[in-house]
Formats: structure tokens, C-alpha cells, sequence
């Protein structure tokens, strides 16, 4: 009988440890936001970021993201250039500013080799025109984030 208890209080242990584990790994998991004011392309890449394993989280707008991203930064950012109120690339500008050094993956279905220039100048990870195939999406995605420890 002491035997069954002893069994029972180290197979709760290792079961607490194991959802320690569980736990520690689903924080690990890279937040990838995505910025864009058309909502099926939002919901498109939120899908194909989760389809790989990542958590997506969408917003509207770089005004959007701004107000409501204020604590833990995503681990990289899929954004539109072309956005009312705030542009990718004034997004971008903004987060350097403010000392947020986050990889960003520029789409556009407008795309200029001087919009190119200057955002990968400013520390964009991609530079990709819309449609982009998905794996296309997933490779700058996965360059993005290795390297960073998860």
C-alpha cells in the first residue's frame, strides 16, 4: 500500500513536470504579427503562419498595431507597405525610434526598387510583391526567426 503511494506521488511529479514542459514550450512558440488593412489577407497569412507551427496575431492597421502590441514584441512582422493613416514604412520608422528592432517582411502589391532600397536599408528582413507564393512567405519567414533564440 505504501509502495502504490510512492508510485502515485512521483507519477503526479513527473505529470506536473511534463505540463512544465508543455508549458514552457507553447511560450516559446515565435508571435509573428501581421500588419495589413485587407482582412482575407490577414486571415490568409494568419493561416499559413499557423500552419507552420507559429501564432499569428492580425491587425488592421500600423496604428492598430501600435496601440494595442505594447508589451512583448513579436518575434517578426509580415506588414503591407501601402496602409492608410500609417504606412509599413512609417511603421517601420517608428519602431526604430523607438529602440523595437523587430524583423519585418514588407508585402506589397505595389512594388518600386526604391520602396526595396529604403526599407531593407532600414532593416527589413523581405521585400516581397503581392501575391507571394507561400513558401516564398515561410522561407524570409524561417530566415527571419533563425538565429533568434526562441
Amino acid at each position: 500500500m505504501h509502495k502504490g503511494v510512492i508510485g502515485r506521488a512521483k507519477g503526479d511529479a513527473l505529470l506536473a513536470e511534463h505540463r512544465g514542459q508543455e508549458c514552457a514550450t507553447m511560450a516559446k512558440t515565435p508571435v509573428i504579427a501581421i500588419v495589413d488593412d485587407d482582412e482575407g489577407v490577414r486571415a490568409s497569412l494568419a493561416s499559413l503562419v499557423r500552419s507552420v507551427g507559429y501564432e499569428a496575431q492580425a491587425y488592421e492597421s500600423g496604428v492598430d498595431f501600435l496601440r494595442q502590441a505594447q508589451g512583448d514584441d513579436p518575434a517578426c512582422m509580415i506588414a503591407d507597405i501601402q496602409m492608410p493613416v500609417i504606412t509599413g514604412d512609417e511603421l517601420q520608422a517608428r519602431l526604430v525610434a523607438e529602440g523595437r528592432h523587430i524583423p519585418i517582411i514588407f508585402m506589397t502589391a505595389f512594388p518600386s526598387e526604391t520602396m526595396r532600397r529604403r526599407v531593407m536599408a532600414a532593416g527589413a528582413h523581405c521585400y516581397l510583391g503581392k501575391p507571394s507564393s507561400g513558401d516564398e512567405i515561410i522561407r524570409c519567414l524561417e530566415e527571419a526567426l533563425a538565429g533568434q533564440t526562441p
